[in-house]
């Protein structure tokens, strides 16, 4: 069994919190939900790349359309209903189905043109080759002395 990591757990809470607020700021008036359900992601760097997973079990990659806004990764996609064979009935309905759309930041600036994507069992793997952070970051100027 794997030692408590509270560190860990306090970062999947809020990353399911953070996932909460962004289906409810998909809601508009008049407007139904992007769906039943959100697929989970996972992002980590990896030498000069920074490594986006989301899971989508049952989903074909053509109904799939994955950009980039700004520093936001958009995946939006449909996920069919599981239709019973004739005669049949469910006794249980469990798996989420539906229209998604999934947005996450990405806080590495990437080279979003060179992106490789790879879809395998239900899991989409991007990879973005990492640029040096040009903006934001400390400049030192050297100051000349009038002599």
């Amino acid at each position: 069994m794997e030692p408590f990591q509270p560190f860990f757990e306090l970062n999947r809470i809020q990353n399911e919190i953070n996932r909460l607020f962004e289906q409810l700021s998909d809601v508009e008036p008049g407007r139904a939900t992007t769906g039943g359900w959100t697929p989970n992601v996972d992002i980590h760097e990896a030498g000069n790349d920074l490594v986006v997973k989301f899971e989508l079990p049952g989903v074909d990659p053509g109904s799939v359309k994955l950009s980039v806004n700004g520093s936001s990764l958009i995946l939006q996609g449909d996920k069919p209903r599981a239709e019973p064979q004739p005669g049949s009935k469910f006794h249980c309905l469990e798996r989420a189905f539906g229209k998604f759309r999934r947005v996450v930041r990405l806080g590495v600036p990437i080279n979003t043109h060179k992106a490789v994507t790879e879809y395998r069992e239900g899991l989409l793997k991007v990879v973005f080759p990492k640029v040096p952070n040009r903006r934001g970051e400390e400049v030192v100027i050297p100051i000349q002395e009038n002599e």
